[in-house]
């Protein structure tokens, strides 16, 4: 055998136990456990309690992360001393209605499993009798079903966050009020009024959103309102991509504002100028919201600490 022939030989069988060697990604199954907690949390910057229902005490619930073509092993747990029925709605789910997503009794557990089909960012909440009331108090969060692969339309960002917006109904409200949007009195960002926002509350100076010039941040954004439209832009700022539902299929270039529905998200693309400190806020530009509260600041400076917006931070406490 010539030795070109023998070198385009070893070439091939190189090429080929590489190819071999490298697994492709394989689908898992990852459990969720949430613990449906009807106590009070803090609700704003300054200290003060409001009676909330949450998922595991806390208002928005964890992210819950998983992959395209992944299997969620959810179990809610509603302990005995709470005195509502409670359940789960994860809007990337697609099962039987009243069956998994079915209310559950103090003192009882639900348990049910979905495949994760479509990549993109989901709202989930708690849909027990009456679901506007177990919203607005809190039972809320997002599930976000990453593609498989990243790719030149859809890269992988420097930093994430995580921003819910909702309302805040005085304790008390009753379920004909909140249906007619009576009475809410702030825009919460996950949780609490000028959450990360310290020019309209200096009390939120320490838990700006951060990231450093030049960076790729990616924000997803979740309108668990009750009634109420979201127009999300970001002042001093461009949305270099806005993915509706989050979904790589779904690309959106150089938009200034971009509309949410009740109960719908998607994952908006910031990237600030290199080379000089800037900073966005990012608002509803309804403005009786962001006056309310629906403001946030991100700071894009050199001094942004390496984990921020990564991992756990992605949903800043």
């Amino acid at each position: 055998m010539k030795l070109a022939q023998k070198g385009l030989l070893f070439a091939a069988a190189t090429a080929l136990v590489a190819g071999m060697a490298v697994p492709q990604a394989m689908a898992k199954t990852v459990e969720v456990t949430m613990t449906a907690m009807e106590t009070e949390v803090t609700i704003n910057n300054n200290g003060d309690k409001y009676p909330a229902w949450t998922f595991d005490g806390a208002i928005p619930g964890k992210v819950v992360r998983v992959t395209e073509g992944d299997t969620v092993d959810f179990t809610l747990i509603n302990p005995k001393k709470n005195k509502n029925s409670h359940s789960m709605d994860f809007h990337a789910a697609e099962v039987h209605v009243l069956e998994e997503f079915a209310a559950v009794k103090p003192g009882e557990s639900k348990h049910f499993k979905f495949e994760a089909r479509r990549a993109g960012v989901f709202m989930y909440h708690c849909g027990a009798n009456a679901m506007v009331e177990h919203i607005a108090r809190g039972m809320y969060g997002v599930i976000i079903v990453d593609p498989k692969k990243y790719s030149k339309a859809f890269p992988k960002p420097d930093r994430e966050y995580v921003l819910i917006q909702s309302q805040l109904f005085p304790a008390g409200t009753k379920v004909a009020e909140y249906l007619e949007n009576k009475g809410w009195t702030n825009a919460l960002i996950n949780g609490k009024p000028f959450n990360y926002d310290p020019v309209h509350d200096p009390k939120a100076s320490g838990t700006m959103l951060q990231s450093k010039p030049g960076e790729r941040v990616r924000i997803y954004y979740v309108n668990a309102n009750i009634n109420m439209p979201i127009a999300v832009h970001p002042i001093a700022g461009i949305w270099d991509r806005v993915y509706e539902n989050g979904s790589p299929k779904n690309i959106l270039y150089d938009m200034q504002t971009y509309g949410l529905p009740v109960a719908s998200a998607a994952a908006f693309d910031i990237v600030s100028p290199k080379g000089r400190t800037t900073a966005n806020a990012i608002v509803d530009h309804t403005m009786s919201a962001a006056l309310r509260g629906a403001i946030t600041v991100l700071i894009n400076s050199d001094k942004a600490p390496d984990d921020a917006g990564k991992g756990d931070n992605i949903l800043p406490r």
